[in-house]
């Protein structure tokens, strides 16, 4: 049971600063995965959103089955089951292109390269999104901690978390996995 409790603490410990993560280093939000499902059900609606909140007519809502068929397996055990990919490898975490950045279960305009920035941690770090209320959160009490979840206000992806560390003029820093997002190039 003591040898439980430290190695409980030292994992949060180091989820607490993903910044003093490196490539090597397992995603521990992936033990988690399993009770945190949260299936949507009901008619998927396709059409990109351009302004504000969802409001439940815009809600995309597909079956669990849905959800599978039409994200990879690692879309889908990030967005679906609150996972985690490991940090300095998803497709994003450096990538320096402009454009925007849009939620791949529902393709909903989530953030821009206008307030992405290096963060050091090793994913995707946005000082603030296209717009917060396309941005939901959620209390996150999973691995021992206390952190604050951000999902797609439109499908309810998870998308990671936001941490009062970041840049301003937020101070807030929106740690997002890349397998939530897909760039859409400026041209």
């Amino acid at each position: 049971m003591r040898l439980l409790a430290i190695l409980t603490l030292t994992l949060a410990g180091m989820l607490t600063s993903c910044s003093e993560m490196r490539p090597d280093d397992a995603a521990a939000d992936d033990a988690a995965v399993g009770d945190a499902t949260r299936p949507v059900q009901a008619e998927a609606e396709e059409s990109d959103k351009t302004e504000g909140a969802s409001s439940m007519a815009d809600k995309v809502i597909r079956t669990d089955e849905e959800w599978r068929a039409m994200l990879t397996d690692e879309q889908y055990r990030i967005t679906r089951l609150k996972g985690t990919e490991r940090a300095f490898t998803g497709a994003y975490w450096n990538t320096k292109t402009r454009g925007t950045y849009t939620c791949t279960g529902c393709g909903q305009v989530l953030f821009s390269s206008e307030t992405k920035y290096d963060s050091g941690c090793g994913w995707p770090s946005f000082w603030a999104p296209i717009d917060e209320q396309r941005v939901a959160t959620e209390t996150d009490d999973r691995l021992g901690m206390v952190r604050t979840e951000i999902l797609c206000d439109r499908c309810g992806a998870h998308l990671g978390h936001v941490f009062n560390d970041g840049p301003n003029p937020t101070g807030l820093r929106y740690c997002v996995n890349s397998a939530s997002l897909k760039l859409v190039e400026e041209e």
